[in-house]
């Protein structure tokens, strides 16, 4: 397997060219150097449709990705802007990040999912981030995967119960 694929497995990114991967010593980080591939460039980030380069601004941007064992990863890449029909000019897409986010898709993800499993706190301390990045990336990834379904459709009965348990007044509401 060559070490560009191992890459895109281990940052869980498709349709993403690796061009190099080095250690930054200042940073003390694995800087992971990218661009999209040729079908998933000049889209819109908003609708993701194809639109026409706006400029292709000199800056590099990066991404926080998912830590390599002990060792910070980030992804970094050009970020051109685009001229939408629809949007106007906007900040090109790219396939391993989420609009407007300073993290990777698999990042977002994986912190949207630890925030769901456990404390706040241990959350931060694990992904060695603050508490209001948590919360961002909590809503953009549900702004992005749930708000567009209504879970309740198709529903015809609920039941609704109350059981006393233990001494007193303590009682369990079940709903069905």
């Amino acid at each position: 397997m060559r070490e560009s694929r191992i890459w895109r497995r281990v940052l869980g990114v498709q349709d993403t060219v690796i061009e190099r991967v080095f250690f930054d010593e200042d940073a003390g980080a694995v800087i992971v150097s990218v661009r999209p591939h040729v079908r998933a460039r000049d889209r819109c980030g908003l609708c993701h449709a194809r639109c026409a380069g706006y400029d292709r601004r000199a800056g590099r941007r990066r991404w926080r990705g998912l830590d390599c064992g002990q060792v910070r990863v980030f992804v970094e890449a050009a970020a051109p802007r685009v001229s939408c029909p629809e949007h106007g000019v906007v900040v090109a897409a790219v396939p391993w990040a989420r609009h407007g986010a300073g993290h990777t898709r698999s990042f977002d993800d994986t912190v949207a999912w630890m925030a769901t499993q456990m404390s706040g706190s241990a959350t931060c301390e694990l992904q060695r981030i603050a508490w209001r990045t948590v919360g961002a990336i909590v809503a953009r990834v549900w702004a992005d995967t749930g708000s567009g379904r209504d879970r309740l459709t198709g529903l015809r009965r609920i039941g609704i119960d109350e059981v006393a348990y233990k001494k007193g007044h303590k009682y369990v509401t079940v709903v069905v």
